[in-house]
């Protein structure tokens, strides 16, 4: 949860260069161009620069099986504006959930499924349908 929490600097150390992220993007979009630490870096930053006290916490997991992780996670924040569609008033606390898997090799993370409660997120943030 640390990369998430902010700490986008560990990224090379954490995940593979080619590493992969499997997700819904809130703009509808894919994430075909989410490849490396990079990538996954400037994802992160901006989904964060949207919120202040944004803070990750692992509700269950690890759970290992093989070369797979399960994690079950909750987030907390407050949101400042810039969020596409939002009609929230700055300053509004959000809170979800999700439920990740992962791929590690070599000792990093290679590969990521992400399945948030993005439904929770939006009704928050006010985001018309």
């Amino acid at each position: 949860m640390t990369l998430w929490n902010g700490e986008l600097g560990l990224a090379p150390e954490l995940v593979t260069p080619d590493f992969r992220v499997h997700a819904a993007m809130a703009d509808g979009g894919d994430s075909a161009d989410l490849v490396g630490p990079a990538a996954l870096a400037g994802w992160i930053g901006q989904v964060r620069s949207a919120f202040s006290e944004l803070t990750y916490a692992v509700q269950v997991g690890p759970i290992a099986q093989d070369d797979l992780l399960a994690v079950r996670w909750s987030v907390t924040g407050t949101y400042r504006g810039g969020f596409p569609g939002a009609t929230a008033e700055p300053g509004t606390q959000v809170a979800f959930t999700g439920t990740d898997v992962l791929r590690t090799a070599g000792g990093r993370l290679a590969e990521y499924w992400v399945n948030s409660d993005m439904h929770v997120l939006l009704a928050q943030l006010r985001v018309a349908g």
